[in-house]
């Protein structure tokens, strides 16, 4: 697991490419589990966890992402401690083709990090229930 007091993502071209495309001056981003263990993700299920990485954009703070995430386009990046579990020393953001993939010292993460815009409420834990059977 990665120290929280030290966590910094180095973010390569392509990836910068993508990101100042998608992201306004001002808005702030999550780099979040999308495997429903949060509001901003509707899949989710055992084959996901810790599978799955996503950015979030969004206009303000999100308290549960408090973790300062260091990076090189001096971008307002956050994550949980929940996310820590997954994420190793060395951590890369990458694009190919305009395909986002997270990396670390260990070897790929995700080789398809999504990145969308917030807007609105956040999923609760039961609209997560109501999926049920329907996420792997």
């Amino acid at each position: 697991m990665i120290d929280p007091k030290n966590i910094e993502l180095k973010i390569k071209d392509g990836a910068k490419e993508v990101l100042e495309k998608k992201v306004k001056p001002g808005q702030t981003i999550l780099l979040a589990l999308n495997d429903g263990s949060n509001g901003y993700s509707k899949l989710g299920g055992t084959c996901t966890i810790g599978a799955n990485f996503q950015l979030v954009v969004l206009d303000n703070k999100d308290p549960e992402f408090s973790i300062k995430v260091k990076n090189n386009m001096d971008l307002d990046l956050y994550t949980s401690d929940k996310e820590l579990a997954f994420l190793d020393n060395g951590l890369v953001l990458n694009a190919r083709n305009a395909v986002l993939s997270l990396s670390s010292n260990e070897g790929v993460i995700d080789g398809g990090v999504t990145i969308s815009e917030f807007k609105g409420e956040k999923f609760s834990a039961d609209e997560m229930k109501k999926l049920g059977g329907k996420i792997c």
